[in-house]
């Protein structure tokens, strides 16, 4: 029973680092109506700039989390205004494909300037765990999910309580119709895929405290988070939190009770990819 026990808690832990990489693309998928292919990329840079803070300023990698978000928003609004907004009227393939590029062009240039290895930070409390009667916690693992669940709060309290929220909630819903009210659809669509960026540049800094920073690190993550919303259905910020637990549980109990779990447990989120599907292609049929 411990060991089960022990398996749920380390898969709700990690269903945390899920969800928050999951809202970011629910976010754009929901708002602008475009998946973005290079949303791993954005947690890539996030992973790569809690380096550079650590390595080069001695700054903890947690404690850059604001800088880095705030860079990473930066960067988002950026690819927004140069490339994104060009493509969000244009057939879906067009835009799948910008994203894809975009995702490409991202990787190859951190290949290029820093090179394949993994780069990883050390902090004093790397070691650290807490006891819960027979159940243990790793103290990053605790930390990590500790954050995201307060970055998450902070980012329903702005979709549901404010202003801004309706404004993207009702853009998200109809657009023309939030044009003919008054609201600047450009605007809310700008800030809506660079908070999607920020989000991903977070879930970027937890990952590199909990594993490591390299070119590739985002694109595991990115699959896991479009397994996420496709479960959760597309733009669904409510379903993403339980599809995240139920991935993350999944995962844990494949890592523990199958035979070879630890490679296996990576082919979950195909599974439950195609599982949804099928599911729901059974309901419609009916």
């Amino acid at each position: 029973m411990d060991l089960f026990l022990q398996t749920l808690l380390n898969g709700l832990l990690q269903s945390g680092l899920y969800a928050l990489v999951a809202s970011g693309l629910a976010l754009a998928v929901g708002v602008l109506g475009i998946v973005n292919f290079a949303h791993g990329e954005f947690l890539m840079i996030g992973a790569f700039l809690a380096w550079a803070a650590s390595t080069y300023l001695g700054v903890d990698p947690l404690l850059a989390m604001p800088l880095v978000a705030a860079a990473v928003f930066a960067v988002g609004a950026f690819t927004y205004r140069v490339s994104i907004r060009h493509v969000l009227l244009a057939p879906e393939l067009n835009q799948m494909l910008l994203t894809f590029g975009l995702g490409i062009l991202l990787q190859n240039l951190a290949l290029m300037l820093l090179g394949g290895n993994t780069r990883t930070v050390s902090t004093p409390y790397q070691a650290s765990s807490l006891q819960l009667g027979a159940l243990s916690i790793g103290g990053p693992k605790a930390v990590a999910f500790a954050l995201a669940a307060v970055v998450l709060g902070a980012l329903y309290a702005v979709l549901y309580r404010t202003d801004l929220g309706r404004q993207m909630r009702a853009v998200a819903q109809n657009r023309r119709g939030a044009q003919l009210i008054g609201i600047n659809v450009d605007r809310v669509y700008l800030i809506a895929f660079s908070v999607s960026c920020a989000l991903a540049a977070v879930a970027g800094v937890l990952v590199c405290v909990l594993l490591f920073a390299s070119p590739a690190v985002g694109l595991v993550f990115a699959l896991k988070a479009f397994a996420i919303i496709v479960m959760a259905g597309l733009g669904n910020l409510t379903g993403v939190l339980w599809a995240s637990a139920l991935l993350g549980v999944s995962e844990a109990l494949v890592q523990t009770y199958v035979p070879g779990g630890g490679g296996w447990s990576d082919a979950v989120f195909f599974l439950m990819i195609f599982g949804t599907l099928v599911l729901r292609s059974f309901r419609g049929a009916r």
